[in-house]
């Protein structure tokens, strides 16, 4: 897909979200970036879009909720004229002990890593299938995609992870047909959270084989890849460096 003046819906518009949105306005999109609190980081991803000479469009959506996924996709048709690729980036990255943990903080996981991506996706079909095609691209993580879950209490963010492997593997054999090509990216080490202690950025390069971190222009490039290529559906991409062979 030549993604020049095609339409993109990116749900997280903040930090990796940003930089993928801003490189997708450089390869000629335009851009929708849908956020829940984070305003301020999603107006400066729209000013970057902006800046690369193509439109953008910022909605505050909280997609738990599914009427609110089909308003979204509503808003971004209405707003930019059509919808070619949707990127699934939203996310609930929390710690919760499991002994503390209550059905309600799984299921908020669920909602929005996974029910979300899939109420996005039953929106935005249509207006694909109307274009001729189209792509999605989830976003799991590297433990999901090893089949390896590491670090305790972290069991909602896991499972809605690997959850959204298994739809991406069976969206993209029910749209194959439409044209719509559906694949994942799974990020490894790719920026710091903030506030990480130096020792443990450390030991994170130490234990991934490439000896870094990636950046954030790793997942935009897997993203762009994933959203221009015609021929490769279902898979779900690794972008950690070498983390899964440790």
């Amino acid at each position: 897909m030549d993604l020049r003046d095609r339409v993109v819906l990116l749900t997280g518009g903040k930090r990796i979200g940003a930089c993928v949105a801003a490189e997708l306005a450089r390869r000629g999109a335009d851009v929708a970036l849908a956020y829940n609190r984070s305003r301020d980081e999603a107006e400066a991803a729209a000013g970057e879009i902006r800046a690369a000479g193509r439109r953008a469009l910022v909605r505050q959506a909280d997609l738990s909720s599914a009427p609110a996924c089909e308003g979204l996709v509503a808003a971004v048709v209405a707003g930019l004229g059509r919808l070619d690729v949707l990127v699934n980036m939203a996310s609930v990255y929390r710690q919760v002990p499991f002994d503390e943990m209550t059905a309600g903080d799984l299921q908020a996981s669920l909602d929005v890593d996974l029910k979300s991506v899939f109420c996005c996706a039953r929106a935005a079909v249509p207006h694909m299938r109307a274009a001729g095609g189209g792509r999605i691209v989830n976003v799991s993580d590297w433990l999901a995609a090893s089949g390896r879950p590491r670090y305790a209490g972290y069991l909602g963010y896991y499972v809605a992870k690997t959850a959204v492997m298994g739809l991406t593997s069976a969206l993209a054999l029910e749209l194959a047909g439409d044209r719509i090509l559906v694949n994942a990216v799974a990020p490894g080490p790719i920026l710091p959270p903030p506030g990480l202690p130096s020792d443990e950025v450390e030991a994170v390069e130490k234990a991934t084989p490439l000896g870094r971190w990636g950046g954030a222009e790793e997942i935009a490039r897997a993203v762009v890849f994933l959203a221009e290529t015609d021929f490769v559906t279902g898979e779900t991409i690794r972008v950690d460096g070498g983390r899964h062979l440790r």
